[in-house]
């Protein structure tokens, strides 16, 4: 991480509001997830499919920004 980015930027954050009926307890994990940036959402109903939908967002995202900083050094 350079020193001029911050440690939690924006680009990296996400929105999870669990089901009210959800008992994390007992495994059952389910809600939505929004990507703030980019705005995406998707449902899960498992720890699992949340952090696939994370892990998607954030390596599309870097697809993206690696493309345009590519388009912008010309």
């Amino acid at each position: 991480m350079r020193k001029d980015q911050p440690s939690l930027p924006t680009n990296r954050a996400f929105v999870i509001q669990l089901h009210a009926d959800a008992q994390l307890e007992r495994g059952d994990f389910k809600g939505r997830v929004e990507h703030i940036k980019s705005r995406q959402a998707a449902h899960f109903t498992s720890a699992e499919e949340l952090l696939a939908f994370i892990a998607h967002t954030l390596r599309a995202q870097q697809a993206a920004e690696a493309v345009s900083d590519q388009m912008t050094k010309g």
